[in-house]
């Protein structure tokens, strides 16, 4: 065979195509020896290629990866396996070691030479640091359903059990909207067990009216003096729970970002609409999210206004249970839910959601309040997530935040 034969440029093509590869490439004879690397496994190695070819390939691992090797190809030569796989820490001339993957074949040379085997080698570092990571956040999500389960769980218990004394007591159409509280903060905490400990996807689904859905989710919500305009008679198909445990989160993020994180005096008649708010002694504190904290001896009043829109209309809430008036630092927002093409969006006209800001505020941890537990905007990326949607932050047209949800199964 010439150098210029069409047989050798051929080869010479192919050697071009694997010396372009990210991957390491090898090939060995039935002796063991090297008889071609690629410039990446000479790039991983940190020798030459002149220095590899022609030497014992295991010469240039550690006993245990010979093991795993020598294990697995035993497995394929006896027809267990098809393609031989082993993960193994890789060893660099200069004794440095970081994990790999290898897959490897056995394959037959030109003339029925036998090459015993080709493999491809992957440096798997990146994905090794992502398992990781994946893991603590695991690790924390757990954590998170432990609190959720105990901290969270046992003084619900009690002030269910408390109820019930009540009731005994006194008989008043406040206690069944108490008791229609405990229930729904029962299942909230269902959901983030679920959302901690299962993780992706959605089990059932059901026909969800966005309208309705809506209304009922602005009840849940302590709304103050903030509207809510429903532009969308969309229904679509979702877990009913989850998706109100999204929507609640977005309307309750519109209501209490626009926080200035005050903190009353002593005797203070203190309004919360955030979650930084803190109220001390003897405060008179009506709240409009579960962030803010009152000390011992406040007045505390819970609870949504309990208005519902009709269609087409724009509810204001602007009184809490006792008519008394309500005001937070974003009272005058205006919360939208409305369609675009393939799903619906969540919108407000507060102080929107900087653009630097909008790759990360789906993170664990994001609040811009000190008091802030930043799992809301996460849970909705969870729930979205799980339900195969895509979502994305923009300004709305009010100039503040606009939350889109597209991929949705729309019904009519």
């Amino acid at each position: 065979m010439t150098e210029g034969s069409p047989r050798d440029r051929e080869l010479r093509r192919y050697e071009t195509i694997l010396d372009s590869l990210d991957d390491a490439v090898y090939a060995v004879r039935p002796d063991g020896t090297i008889a071609y690397v690629n410039d990446r496994y000479t790039e991983m190695k940190g020798v030459s290629r002149e220095a590899l070819l022609g030497t014992d390939i295991y010469d240039w691992v550690t006993e245990e990866t010979v093991e795993k090797a020598t294990r697995v190809r035993n497995e394929v030569a006896a027809g267990d396996r098809d393609v031989g796989m082993v993960e193994y820490e890789f060893l660099t001339a200069d004794g440095e070691r970081f994990p790999v993957e290898m897959r490897f074949n056995r394959v037959t040379g030109e003339e029925g030479e036998e090459l015993n085997r080709v493999g491809v080698i992957r440096d798997v570092r990146e994905r090794k640091r992502r398992e990781e990571a994946l893991r603590r956040k695991n690790e924390r999500l757990e954590e998170f359903a432990s609190i959720v389960s105990h901290d969270l769980r046992n003084p619900l218990n009690v002030a269910q059990g408390r109820l019930e004394l009540a009731r005994e007591e006194y008989d008043s159409e406040h206690l069944e909207a108490v008791a229609n509280a405990h229930e729904r903060m029962a299942t909230l905490i269902d959901d983030l067990l679920t959302l901690a400990r299962d993780g992706e996807g959605v089990e059932e689904t059901e026909r969800v009216p966005l309208r309705e859905l809506a209304e009922v989710c602005w009840e849940g919500v302590e709304t103050a003096a903030a509207s809510l305009r429903i532009e969308t008679d969309r229904t679509i198909r979702a877990d009913r729970s989850r998706l109100r445990q999204l929507v609640e989160n977005l309307m309750r993020n519109s209501v209490e970002h626009g926080s200035t994180g005050s903190r009353a005096e002593l005797g203070d008649s203190v309004e919360h609409g955030s979650t930084g708010s803190r109220a001390e002694l003897g405060d008179s504190v009506e709240h409009g999210s579960t962030g803010s904290r009152a000390e011992l001896g406040d007045s505390v009043e819970h609870g949504s206004t309990g208005s519902r829109a009709e269609p087409g209309d724009s509810v204001e809430h602007g009184r809490s249970r006792d008519g008394d008036a309500v005001e937070h630092a974003g009272e005058d927002v205006t919360v939208t839910v409305g369609d675009v093409e393939g799903g619906f969006y969540v919108a407000d006209d507060g102080r929107g959601i900087p653009e630097s800001d909008r790759e990360t505020v789906f993170e664990t941890g994001y609040t811009t309040s000190d008091d802030g537990t930043g799992f809301g905007l996460e849970i909705v990326e969870a729930v979205a997530s799980a339900h195969g949607w895509d979502v994305r932050v923009t300004d709305a047209a009010g100039g503040g935040a606009r939350f889109e949800f597209t991929g949705v199964d729309v019904l009519d």
